[in-house]
């Protein structure tokens, strides 16, 4: 037997699919919905981070949302909302999401490519050169008081003792030690008469920079290892991109008009 759906039925069922869909909500406090999306971004986010999608996680957001919406319902019966102070905040956080969320668009447009990181790595990798060399060094603040410094070590006095005056906190302690680095960690002076010494000889010379002046001594040197490509490109695509982000700010800025 065939069934014929009345004029009521059909008018019921032209209504039931004309309906909004209902937005979904992760909890309801006191008669407020917390919708999903916001659980949907703060996963995400944690996910993104490294935390696996998990229950737990999920309990843990569902949580957090709620502990929020109670505070935040709090707020508002004491009119916190309305008050100069909270209404900046807010004003802040939003240009704050406005901003980050035109830098995370433009970066999908303007990509950091792997011969981008690749092409960085190349160049880093030329300037550090094939070598590091373990210095120690004595850093004081007149070139006369180096000039003793290396009268003394003429005169046969130890460098590590010689090295407790120095003003570098860093390495006083450790007779100056500065471990084993590439000479493009250091400032050029520094580094140009680093390079320039036979292992267990130091500067002849009070070596002058920005610091002050450095009676340098190598200790050793040896064949620098560089970190293959795949170990490092992780922070080099992140470095290029923070770089990219920064001077598209400040083109940005250049073309603000700003009193």
């Amino acid at each position: 037997m065939k069934i014929v759906p009345t004029r009521l039925a059909v008018s019921l069922f032209a209504a039931f699919i004309a309906l909004p869909a209902v937005a979904q909500t992760v909890a309801t406090v006191n008669g407020t919905a917390i919708p999903q999306a916001r659980a949907d971004l703060l996963i995400a986010e944690q996910k993104a981070q490294g935390a696996p999608d998990s229950d737990q996680l999920r309990t843990a957001v569902k949580d957090r949302l709620i502990g929020l919406e109670v505070v935040a319902q709090e707020a508002r019966k004491k009119g916190l909302e309305k008050s100069a102070a909270t209404q900046t905040k807010l004003d802040l956080a939003r240009q704050s999401v406005l901003a980050t969320t035109y830098i995370q668009d433009y970066m999908k447009s303007h990509p950091v490519s792997d011969a981008d990181v690749k092409a960085e790595y190349e160049k880093i990798k030329s300037q550090l050169g094939d070598k590091e060399y373990k210095a120690r060094h004595v850093l004081v603040e007149k070139e006369e008081d180096a000039k003793a410094i290396i009268a003394k070590l003429d005169k046969g006095e130890k460098f590590d003792e010689l090295a407790k005056q120095s003003k570098d906190p860093g390495s006083k302690d450790k007779g100056g030690d500065l471990g084993w680095a590439n000479p493009a960690g250091f400032v050029k002076p520094f580094a140009d008469a680093l390079t320039k010494l036979e292992k267990g000889k130091y500067t002849a010379t009070p070596v002058k920079t920005d610091f002050g002046y450095h009676v340098i001594k190598l200790e050793d040197s040896r064949a620098l290892k560089a970190p293959a490509f795949d170990e490092v490109k992780g922070q080099l695509k992140q470095r290029l991109e923070q770089q990219h982000v920064e001077r598209h700010v400040a083109e940005l800025r250049t073309k603000a008009t700003v009193k």
